[in-house]
Order: C-alpha cells, then structure tokens, then sequence
C-alpha cells in the first residue's frame, strides 16, 4: 500500500497559507491521487479533477469576477481528501 493522501493535506494546507500556487497545489494532487494504492475509485478522481480544474479556472478571474472562492474550493477538497481517507 502506498498512502500518498498524506502529501495532499500536506499540500493544501501550504495553499491555504499562501505557501503553493495553485499550479503547484493542482500537479501534487493528482500526482498523489494517481499513485495512491489501493488506487481510488474512479468516481473519486473524477471528482477531483472536477474540483482543480475550478480552481485552476478561478486563478484566471479576481475573487469578484468569478462565483465561486478559492477558500470555498480548497473547503472542497478537504472534504473531498477527508471521504477518500475514509476510503
């Protein structure tokens, strides 16, 4: 088994802080995600995928412009990273 969930936390917490741009917090979540053993569920990483692309999408707008917040994403994907560790 490979746990590679940990790093995730580990990398949205440096986000949360202003420690990781987006594009760095994108690449090491789904570089963790896909090496995780036992691999996730398919349904998992497609919802992933879904949750980085809005938030890689929202970095191109100002916080006003756009409906969503990057807080409200990065919430997401702790509860996204918080159901696959209970996995």
């Amino acid at each position: 088994m490979t746990n590679r969930l940990a790093a995730l936390a580990e990398a949205l917490d440096d986000f949360a802080q202003g420690a990781m741009p987006i594009d760095d917090l994108a690449r090491n979540w789904r570089d963790g995600a896909y090496a995780h053993q036992p691999p996730l569920p398919q349904r998992y990483l497609d919802v992933m995928e879904r949750l980085l692309n809005q938030l890689e999408s929202a970095a191109l707008f100002t916080e006003e412009s756009f409906s969503f917040s990057q807080a409200d994403m990065a919430g997401a994907l702790a509860d996204w990273l918080a159901r696959a560790r209970a996995l």
